[in-house]
């Protein structure tokens, strides 16, 4: 990678530099998660914190080097100066999507990020009301940190001393706690860590809320193309509410069903709740070990970026979570059971999406698609070619599809693999249900010029 671009952009960050003809990623951003876990060793990286938020992601690598801690993070940057930087962390085998804080939520429930993190960060939080900041809340866990680093932390323009004044402000009014602010050296920049509470105690001694409280019927796991509020929703309540406990330490909470889950909730598959999440991690666990590991001819050692299209509970991803990879469940926005908070909880990663639309991603930058009963949903809104195209685009070529469905619904992707000229083999696992295991080729289709 010979253009300096990027390194040089970079330079001052102590992250990246160019070596030969290659770009070489530096420890900086190593140092930098001891640095803050130092500082706050509550943090415990791998332990207390598993999933993290990483904002103006850059090059992902503060949440490339937090995988050695078991720590998952979701990085992402605006579409701007950076979007390129995101098809870099992919193709670095990092966790990244594409996306904006603008005028609409991110497509992630509430309080399921155990930290948010922003280093050297262009964000205006203080703005419209702290409305991006208060977005920030609505994905924190009850009682999880914020980590700020901008010039607004440690610098002296007035500009820079007007918006720490204006920042501080904000964040006694959402009943942020500020825990410390310490500069680090080697990377030549100070931060600034809050602490989000996890009760309601500061809001109900507040006499005047200013950003107000959010209205009862504004729900805020609502995420999919639902308008930013400049209000504050309430802590949980009950004991038994989503977010009223932190999460077991992992990797204990990837098997162990939610304790919002109880027997009187019905589950996807019809049994109470957490029988139906039990098993399908079973499933998942046998079908991964039986058939996914030995009988498809997949080289794992060379998958890295894994997306499961239509997840449930999170089991597929569960039962690879020994694997060199990391996995995006993708919840469908049309499914009868909001399933992405307990994947979450599990220490997973995960995001809502309708696929009736495309993903924001770049193109060829995954190693396998996994969807199962996918496309027989998919068909009931949408037409099945879009979606088809859309998997052929995101896979890398040499990159792995597999399908399980209903057996008419494969033929039917037999017929459109056929037509992209893909290598695949169809199974017949039962009546009610094949599947096709497919690996994308290099072919394209000739150009044709009138």
């Amino acid at each position: 990678m010979p253009n300096k671009a990027l390194s040089e952009f970079k330079g001052n960050q102590n992250w990246i530099k160019v070596t030969g003809e290659f770009i070489t990623f530096l420890k900086g951003a190593l140092h930098y998660s001891d640095f803050l876990q130092e500082v706050v060793p509550d943090i415990a990286w791998g332990r207390h914190t598993r999933v993290v938020l990483d904002i103006g992601c850059g090059v992902a690598n503060f949440g490339g080097y937090l995988f050695d801690k078991e720590v998952l993070t979701m990085s992402f940057a605006p579409k701007d100066d950076q979007e390129s930087q995101i098809q870099f962390a992919l193709e670095r085998g990092i966790p990244a999507i594409s996306a904006v804080m603008g005028t609409q939520r991110l497509p992630f429930p509430s309080r399921v990020f155990d930290l948010v993190h922003c280093v050297r960060c262009k964000v205006p939080w203080h703005k419209d009301g702290g409305i991006l900041l208060l977005e920030v809340n609505r994905m924190l866990r009850p009682g999880g940190y914020f980590i700020w680093s901008a010039t607004p932390v440690y610098g002296t323009l007035e500009e820079d001393v007007q918006a720490w004044k204006e920042m501080s402000a904000l964040t006694v009014a959402m009943c942020w706690e500020l825990v410390s602010i310490k500069k680090d050296k080697p990377n030549t920049m100070g931060v600034a860590i809050y602490h989000k509470p996890d009760s309601n105690e500061c809001y109900n001694v507040v006499k005047r809320h200013q950003p107000p409280m959010c209205r009862p019927d504004d729900d805020p796991n609502f995420a999919w193309y639902v308008p930013l509020q400049t209000c504050i929703h309430m802590m949980p309540m009950g004991e038994m509410e989503r977010g009223s406990h932190w999460p077991e330490e992992w990797p204990l909470r990837v098997q162990k069903p939610p304790y919002w889950l109880n027997q009187t909730q019905t589950g996807i598959y019809g049994k109470p709740a957490p029988l139906d999440f039990t098993q399908d991690y079973e499933h998942w666990t046998r079908v991964i070990t039986k058939t996914y590991m030995n009988n498809l001819g997949i080289d794992w050692s060379n998958v890295r970026n894994v997306m499961d299209m239509r997840a449930v509970y999170g089991g597929f991803a569960a039962a690879l979570k020994d694997v060199n990879l990391w996995v995006l469940n993708v919840v469908n926005v049309d499914s009868p059971h909001d399933t992405l908070p307990t994947i979450f909880e599990r220490g997973l990663i995960g995001i809502y999406h309708d696929w009736c639309e495309s993903f924001s991603t770049y193109p060829r930058t995954y190693d396998l698609l996994h969807a199962d009963h996918l496309f027989s949903k998919v068909k009931e809104r949408c037409r099945i070619k879009g979606l088809m195209a859309e998997t052929d685009r995101i896979l890398r070529p040499g990159g792995i599809l597999i399908a399980r469905d209903e057996p008419h619904m494969i033929s039917e992707l037999d017929e459109l693999l056929g037509s992209l000229n893909w290598e695949f083999n169809i199974t017949l696992i039962n009546k009610q249900e094949a599947m096709i295991s497919g690996r994308k080729s290099m072919w394209r289709p000739n150009t044709y010029t009138e």
